[in-house]
């Protein structure tokens, strides 16, 4: 990480786009790298103490690991046993579970082989010991007197005993009959239902396997032709977004007004007979008709403010569409761009794999205890140890959002660089992994520090959704409606936080400036830009919506067409839900990327505007495509230079004409 030779910082006001670069926020990089050695360390603990291999190779319920001598514990009998030749884990009754710790309850012992057939006697217990050598009673009982030993029943395994096979991995004698986990498997699914239907999904899911995986396939190719394609759909797109808000914003209000008018006219209809029945009834339609008053009048209002806006904002819609067609030309010059989401999966991945697993090793790591209920020795974190769970838990969400934010930076780098190179056949050969070198070099810590504000919003979120969960019909009225306003209100601050630190991520990319000093020239220049930044929130959101409803809905459509030839509804209905999730994932991490290069190309577009206005030395960067849209919207003041004059501001509207007619074509539609 080299933070050598560090350059001087500019002023933040003066924009030098890739100009100068210097290292920021190196105390949270160390802060950062302190934090991850600290995940490091609890993973090395587990080993050292043994919980690791007591988890791969398994241990008894005296506290001894199999396949191994081990040391004897006090207070704790049969401890202290030589192993060396019992490497599996045997359990006496591997059927009697705990649903609520998701445990087996039962004693389990280290054993040199498994039962590789049922046994169903006493006597099958001593024969198997004697040709096996394989004692499957407890280690006090002798082999050969099994079946006349009065502690038989309490520690023998449970008769019948089922066929099991070792698992490969963690040396566990499994049995190979799994109906006995069906309880089991009820408290970690929640599957409520007929155990045949579950095996004929399982089964339906099995038999269209090839099928699955070709629209699989689909999917992600769709998606990866989609991020190209929508550059020439968008202006399609947003017009059918403009249709069906003002149709549906006219429908509704006209359907309420219907209805007024008709309960009007139904309401004067009244009886000759005055009962107090029909007063009660006049009473109510009275109070109804007034109600349907105020939701007519209310859509009126709002329909009238919604078409004001969209009649205001038309021009800055046509700038979403400039961004989405400047987009899809980003992606073309950078293809690997679209090789983001493999890349943050794959480590995220990875990261939980080994979190998991360290997890694991908690749990069989600790001082011993012995269970007052059951005698069995248990491995537990005790004292200040206890709160290393804690600490990794907070690493789960730490890290995780660490390394999407790499996957914002490295993005916005790569569009950083695209954007302000003038001359487009000069770009580096490599943009992607010249962003992924400044990253690293620079502004690991500035990714740290935006990382862990994310962090301190979505940990109390998580714990306060955890708390709900508990409470869930225990609670009052009134302290579940502030748990949800509560989890509400920081998951809108965790997505405002998202955004903004995202466009910090690609003032950094520019100026190479601390978090705080990019988030806070991102937040002026968002909110110079407040209109636009709606329209192309709105707008934008709704366009790569639609695209995903495109590729589930394609990628629906084909696994019909190729499942239909399985008759059984009940066979292809699961395989066609899984392929259905699938492409939305994979639709929903490609035009994520998608959507955070258009939202650092509109940061740059607004920082080429507000700092340049064409004269020399002030040169736009901006693609002819922007160009286009360069005055729609600006005010005089919106630059701190002098303001263009009328002859430059003609000229590039001229330059920018001619280009749209005779090089864009189909840009010419983005006239308003």
């Amino acid at each position: 990480m080299g933070c050598c030779g560090s350059a001087e910082v500019s002023d933040p006001r003066e924009w030098r786009p890739l100009e100068d670069r210097s290292c920021t926020d190196l105390p949270w990089f160390l802060l950062f790298t302190v934090f991850c050695v600290g995940m490091g360390s609890i993973c090395g603990f587990t080993i050292v103490t043994g919980g690791a291999a007591r988890l791969v190779f398994g241990y008894d319920s005296y506290g001894n690991t199999c396949g191994q001598r081990n040391e004897q514990i006090e207070g704790v009998r049969l401890s202290g046993l030589d192993h060396t030749d019992r490497k599996y884990v045997f359990f006496l009754d591997p059927c009697n579970i705990d649903i609520v710790q998701r445990k087996i309850k039962s004693m389990a012992l280290c054993v040199s082989l498994c039962p590789s057939e049922e046994l169903t006697s006493y006597q099958d217990l001593k024969r198997f010991a004697m040709l096996n050598g394989s004692e499957l009673c407890s280690y006090e009982l002798a082999g050969h007197k099994y079946p006349g030993l009065p502690e038989r029943f309490t520690k023998c395994p449970k008769l019948p005993v089922p066929p099991s096979k070792a698992l490969p991995v963690f040396n566990r004698c499994t049995p190979v009959d799994i109906s006995c986990y069906a309880k089991f498997a009820e408290a970690v699914v929640t599957f409520v239902g007929d155990n045949s239907v579950l095996h004929r999904l399982i089964a339906g899911v099995a038999a269209s396997k090839e099928i699955i995986i070709g629209l699989c396939l689909l999917a992600l190719v769709l998606s990866m032709l989609l991020m190209v394609i929508i550059r020439y759909i968008s202006a399609v797109l947003v017009w059918i977004l403009t249709a069906l808000v003002v149709l549906g914003s006219l429908a509704g209000t006209s359907v309420l007004w219907w209805l007024y008018i008709d309960h009007r006219l139904y309401g004067n209809d009244t009886s000759t007979k005055v009962t107090k029945e029909v007063k009660e009834e006049v009473e109510v339609s009275r109070d109804s008709g007034q109600a349907l008053l105020v939701y007519a009048i209310s859509a009126t209002v709002f329909t009238v403010i919604l078409l004001l806006l969209m009649l205001f904002m038309r021009k800055r819609v046509a700038l979403t569409i400039a961004l989405f067609h400047v987009a899809g030309k980003v992606f073309i010059h950078l293809p690997l761009l679209a090789l983001q989401p493999f890349c943050t999966f794959l480590a995220l991945l990875l990261f939980w794999i080994y979190w998991i697993l360290v997890l694991l090793f908690l749990g069989t790591t600790g001082n011993p205890e012995q269970n007052e209920e059951t005698g069995l020795t248990e491995f537990r974190l005790t004292g200040p140890l206890q709160y290393l769970t804690w600490y990794h838990a907070v690493g789960l969400v730490w890290i995780s959002e660490f390394i999407l934010a790499c996957q914002q930076m490295t993005v916005a780098g790569a569009v950083v660089t695209y954007y302000f190179t003038r001359d487009k056949n000069r770009l580096p050969v490599t943009p992607i992994l010249s962003s992924v070198l400044r990253l690293v070099r620079y502004h690991l810590g500035t990714v740290a520090k935006g990382s862990f504000i994310i962090t301190l919003v979505k940990i109390p979120r998580l714990i306060l959704m955890y708390i709900h969960n508990q409470l869930k019909g225990k609670e009052n009225a009134c302290a579940r409606c502030m748990l949800k306003t509560c989890i509400c209100c920081l998951w809108c601050l965790e997505k405002c936080l998202n955004y903004l630190n995202q466009n910090a991520y690609a003032a950094t990319a520019i100026n190479s400036t601390s978090f705080c000093t990019s988030a806070r020239d991102a937040f002026v220049i968002l909110v110079e830009n407040a209109l636009r930044v709606a329209a192309i929130n709105a707008v934008g959101d709704f366009v790569l919506f639609l695209g995903k409803v495109l590729i589930v809905t394609s990628t629906a459509f084909a696994g019909v067409l190729l499942l239909n030839y399985q008759r059984d509804y009940a066979e292809w209905l699961l395989p066609l839900i899984i392929v259905c999730l699938f492409a939305f994932l994979v639709a929903h991490c490609f035009l994520s990327i998608f959507e955070i290069v258009v939202d650092v190309l509109f940061l740059c577009f607004a920082i080429d505007t507000k700092y340049n206005d064409g004269t020399p030395g002030k040169e736009f960067y901006m693609d002819k495509a922007l160009m286009v849209r360069r005055w729609v919207g600006v005010a005089p003041s919106a630059s701190p230079g002098p303001s263009p004059s009328t002859a430059t501001a003609a000229r590039l509207e001229l330059e920018a004409l001619n280009w749209s007619v005779w090089g864009a074509g189909s840009l010419s539609s983005l006239h308003l």
